[in-house]
């Protein structure tokens, strides 16, 4: 029986040295931080779409007629540009993002988007482009059939169109023919950023980190980017460091604030927004005015003229809402039935939290956006 009971303080003071990893509200560090140096890459590319039916750049994207005079070109075919009158050719930027740790050979989707005035891609195919990075440097290259998702479809007196028609993917496109160089392996130190910075949010993360490696090899340099030293054992080899700090479970802490969208309606309040005390009273006024015309006509045979008279009628309703008190200190679950108590809109919540904010008794930041 002592055995046990030591046991179980045992595991209670465990529990208390890891901060509860498995409390609510708890999220894993993966999902409220990244690596440092682990990140895509945007590239970028001009090419071709051709096999269009007819509904690819006219005359005046004349940057179309260039390209493919220069493509025929270099495959041995010289034309004039006057002499190049097809439609079913567009051009198009060609966009992709590589990602971390990319090798030679894998595929990548890529993004098709019409540059000239080609009113569909649909049925079309991308010829071979190659796709730059920042630098200039080819970092891989893409070809194949475009795929849009959607169609558009019309006669002389009417059409239809389902997405966008000049926007497409081709899947799995992109062949990497470069990989980013890096050194991850050989770091000495792993810097991971906060999404959010937080001063409360980086001290358990510091906390939980030195618990899971039983040791302090972490510090916050500042609320958002927490560096951690790699331990001898992980030295050339921190795949298996990183995962086992991904999956730590962190109870991320978060400021007091309501978003306002004026333009949707939309109110959104954060988990530690308090309100002091104080009383509410939220009444619509209604005004309905009705206007009829009227038209009197003379008696027969008389020398009068019809005349139109307006009848204007006006209704004025004011709601009879009351007082409703809100008590100090209250949680956002309480917050949320004290308004639904007055029977308010969103609409009406936007005035409503502008004025207790005027009023000081907002105990958090009032964001419109």
């Amino acid at each position: 029986m002592k055995s046990i009971r030591y046991y179980l303080i045992f595991v209670l003071l465990a529990g208390l040295a890891l901060g509860w990893r498995g409390s609510a509200g708890a999220v894993r560090l993966k999902d409220i931080s990244e690596i440092n140096g682990v990140r895509s890459n945007q590239l970028v590319g001009y090419g071709l779409a051709v096999g269009l039916n007819g509904s690819g750049d006219g005359k005046k994207a004349i940057f179309t007629v260039q390209s493919m005079a220069s493509m025929l070109e270099k495959m041995g075919v010289t034309i004039a540009q006057d002499d190049i009158k097809v439609k079913n050719v567009a051009a198009v930027m060609v966009t992709a993002n590589l990602p971390p740790f990319a090798k030679r050979g894998n595929s990548i989707d890529v993004l098709v988007s019409s540059i000239g005035d080609a009113s569909s891609l649909q049925g079309g195919t991308l010829m071979l482009t190659p796709l730059k990075g920042i630098d200039g440097k080819i970092y891989a290259v893409a070809q194949g059939p475009i795929n849009i998702g959607g169609f558009s479809a019309g006669g002389a007196a009417a059409s239809t169109v389902k997405n966008f028609p000049t926007v497409g993917r081709v899947l799995s496109g992109a062949t990497i023919e470069r990989e980013v160089p890096n050194a991850f392996g050989n770091q000495g130190t792993v810097l991971f950023s906060l999404h959010h910075p937080d001063f409360t949010t980086a001290t358990r993360v510091v906390d939980s980190v030195n618990a899971q490696l039983g040791a302090i090899y972490a510090r916050a340099k500042d609320p958002g980017t927490i560096e951690i030293r790699v331990p001898p054992k992980y030295l050339g080899n921190t795949v298996p460091l990183l995962a086992s700090l991904g999956n730590l479970e962190v109870a991320p802490d978060a400021d007091a604030k309501v978003v306002i969208n004026e333009r949707t309606g939309t109110v959104v309040m954060g988990e530690q927004v308090r309100i002091s005390t104080i009383a509410i009273a939220h009444g619509n006024l209604s005004i309905i005015v009705k206007e009829n015309m009227d038209t009197s006509q003379p008696l027969p045979l008389s020398d009068g003229q019809t005349v139109v008279t307006p009848d204007t009628e006006v209704f004025v309703q004011e709601a009879g809402n009351q007082l409703v008190v809100v008590p100090k200190g209250v949680n956002i679950g309480q917050v949320v039935n004290a308004l639904n108590a007055l029977g308010v809109t969103p609409r009406d919540l936007i005035a409503i939290f502008q004025a207790i904010k005027a009023a000081g008794a907002l105990q958090a930041d009032l964001e419109v956006i």
